[in-house]
């Protein structure tokens, strides 16, 4: 057969998972689609990829079409570092302001909307827009952004004045509980015509994880060679992130899954939770 397609989030938060796939030699066995993830997110749910990372929004939108694999997620308990509101004044004052949303995020949108108007009532004038935080500020006052340049406008944002809402410690600040930004999924037919395969690919993004986990500073320091982020800041942000989905995890996202259904977001899911690959 084939080599089983396989998405990649090309973004800072996946590198540790990279690493450890490189390390492992685990990469000559799958066909790797790199990209950004709002388009693996679309590329699993079209039938283009076979397993990868989904935004958790896009998953609970196509979940009667995926399974999940075991104890493997992006996200965060506590600041996650990455995914944040960048404003020119407190989140609660934003009630009929403009508030930009990153045209690659998902989950962390939503999230921000549901932190806006659940939590502190505020009801902004939304618009999407590429994530470049300086063009987002021309235009609103305040910008929802992921990924690299989240992290990024977590140490340049106050340089220049504005306030920076880390979107990982708001959430657990107010539910208490872990959150999950993306998951690993397969398409439920390829698990079906393919369990061995699943199941190789599941183990072998397990063993990177755990690989990479043991080797944060080196891959800190390799990393910083070429991303704009000195070893230390790197350190830091890979061990602030969570690559787990253990039962602490899965009530954090089927929390954020519930109170998304309530705002008519997305699709309930089912009382026994979400499926998993076994």
């Amino acid at each position: 057969m084939r080599r089983p397609r396989v998405g990649h989030i090309q973004f800072l938060n996946c590198l540790p998972i990279y690493w450890g796939l490189m390390r492992s030699g685990a990469l000559i066995d799958v066909d790797l689609h790199k990209d950004s993830p709002d388009r693996l997110s679309a590329a699993l749910v079209a039938g283009d990829l076979d397993i990868g990372p989904i935004s958790l929004v896009e998953y609970l939108r196509n979940a009667d079409d995926l399974l999940l694999l075991p104890d493997l997620a992006v996200g965060s308990d506590g600041p996650v570092l990455s995914v944040n509101v960048v404003s020119t004044r407190p989140l609660p004052d934003l009630d009929g302001a403009k508030v930009a949303l990153g045209s690659t995020s998902r989950t962390g949108v939503l999230l921000a909307q549901m932190l806006l108007g659940d939590r502190y009532g505020a009801s902004p004038e939304y618009f999407s827009c590429p994530p470049d935080l300086t063009q987002m500020l021309l235009e609103a006052d305040a910008g929802v952004l992921i990924g690299d340049v989240a992290l990024r406008a977590l140490y340049e944002a106050p340089r220049r004045g504005l306030a920076v809402t880390d979107l990982g410690q708001a959430w657990r600040e107010w539910t208490g509980l872990p959150m999950v930004f993306a998951v690993w999924a397969a398409r439920r037919e390829f698990v079906t015509d393919h369990p061995g395969v699943v199941k190789e690919v599941h183990e072998s993004f397990l063993r990177s994880r755990d690989l990479c986990l043991a080797e944060l500073d080196e891959v800190a320091t390799s990393a910083a060679r070429w991303e704009p982020f000195d070893a230390a800041t790197l350190a830091s942000y890979f061990r602030a992130l969570d690559f787990s989905l253990g039962a602490r995890q899965v009530a954090g996202l089927r929390e954020f899954a519930a109170r998304a259904a309530e705002r008519g977001a997305v699709p309930a899911l089912p009382a026994e939770g979400p499926a998993f690959y076994e």
